[in-house]
């Protein structure tokens, strides 16, 4: 990380009136976050500059900007359009030549793009967030009022949402509606409906709306295990309040984790994907898709020394996205992968305190009783160094590693005791029943 980033978090960020000339304006809360790691083997940071993440809202006034020029293309897909060639159409040719590696390939097809967008468009979202007030300046500035003291409905901020049923239900970021009182999906200009908090999961970041429709186009379900490092992606949203927007880019790494801090959660975020496609304030919830226009991740997070894309954007992958969302459409309580232990972490300097010679590693300060970690014998004392393949240097990559399982999924954890190092196969549990 270049010295100089710093973490802005803009949890649905209240709208404000720019300055003439200025389209739009956002106001920062600045907070400290626990370093992105670098793939599996999350650590403290490598350059030891302090390290920043920014959360999406965008906290923007301003008119809906006027349709984009992509709905020819929708009308023509869904009447029967096909493209005359493959959606993929490059290929590349490993030519060797003695120790050197040369790689020929196409152009890429200048209609996967628009293919793509003209798919993906339909299911994706601008999410309007309202609060109420007892008064507002200026007028009502909402579109309704319904609370016992008649109080207004004020526009808030705004963010992005996929839809994943015909009937409405709609995943977007918890960041998006945490603040809100009342939410308005727009699918297009011509077409918006007031919606619902089905519920949300604020340790994981997510939540779903419910609109009272039918007949809408929900998103294809990729598979975001299968996702692979300079696979082309596309990012969809309403970045500054710009409804339908694209930008294209590739998987830049996978496996990035964080947590972030606020006065009652911990939000973590696990094993997400990196991308260089431009996201910014108004893309959270949206839709980060592969070349056949799968849902591969809900874009969530950015890395920025100027609260604007920097070309580092990360998404919470589909497969533990949906996982969560379709407890919450179920209408059951959300439940996360559990180990049942507390930690500490362990490092050169209170190495002594704990008697180990290991720099490095996550001390066991008690287990929960009856918890996975105690069915299989991990105690008190104990400093766990591997869940997995990977390496742990802190308690939060251990709470990290964890989360990026699901409840009844198997791991193998690594324990120093003393001189001896113990290896456990722990089935998770839920941290329902802790």
């Amino acid at each position: 990380m270049a010295p100089g980033q710093q973490l802005y978090a803009l949890p649905s960020a209240q709208r404000v009136q720019a300055a003439p000339g200025v389209p739009y304006a956002t106001p920062v809360a600045h907070q400290s976050a626990a370093p992105v790691s670098a793939g599996r083997t999350a650590g403290a940071g490598a350059t030891g500059a302090k390290t920043w993440i920014t959360v999406f809202t965008s906290g923007f006034i301003g008119s809906v900007i006027g349709g984009l020029l992509v709905f020819a293309l929708i009308f023509n897909l869904t009447n029967g359009f096909q493209p005359e060639k493959p959606v993929q159409q490059t290929i590349i040719n490993e030519v060797f030549q003695g120790d050197r590696i040369s790689i020929v390939g196409l152009p890429d097809d200048p209609t996967l793009p628009e293919v793509v967008a003209a798919k993906v468009l339909p299911s994706v979202v601008n999410i309007d967030v309202y609060v109420r007030a007892s008064s507002v300046r200026g007028g009502s500035g909402g579109w309704g009022s319904d609370s016992a003291n008649d109080s207004a409905l004020i526009e808030y901020s705004l963010g992005s949402g996929v839809v994943l049923t015909e009937d409405g239900y709609i995943l977007t970021n918890y960041h998006v509606v945490e603040d809100g009182d009342e939410f308005m999906v727009r699918f297009n200009r011509d077409n918006q409906k007031k919606a619902v908090l089905v519920g949300s999961d604020p340790s994981s970041d997510l939540a779903v709306l419910k609109v009272d429709a039918v007949g809408l186009i929900p998103i294809d379900i990729g598979d975001s295990d299968k996702v692979v490092v300079g696979e082309w992606v596309m990012a969809l949203g309403s970045p500054f309040g710009l409804e339908k927007t694209v930008s294209v880019g590739i998987v830049s790494a996978l496996f990035r984790s964080t947590t972030m801090e606020s006065v009652n959660e911990l939000t973590i975020y696990a094993n997400m994907i990196q991308t260089d496609a431009a996201i910014n304030p108004g893309n959270s919830g949206g839709a980060l898709v592969n070349s056949r226009g799968e849902l591969i991740g809900i874009n969530t997070l950015i890395m920025s020394s100027t609260n604007s894309s920097a070309g580092v954007g990360f998404a919470i992958p589909i497969n533990y996205a949906y996982y969560i969302a379709e407890q919450i459409m179920a209408g059951k309580p959300v439940e996360h992968a559990f180990l049942g232990v507390q930690m500490t972490t362990v490092d050169p300097s209170n190495a002594e305190r704990y008697g180990t010679s290991e720099g490095a590693g996550a001390h066991v300060d008690s287990v929960v009783s009856g918890s996975p970690a105690a069915q299989v014998g991990i105690r008190p004392g104990d400093i766990i160094v591997r869940i997995g393949d990977v390496p742990i240097a802190t308690s939060s990559e251990v709470v990290l590693e964890v989360r990026g399982h699901k409840v009844g999924d198997w791991v193998t954890v690594i324990v120093v005791r003393g001189e001896s190092r113990l290896t456990f196969d722990v089935q998770l549990g839920s941290d329902l029943n802790r």
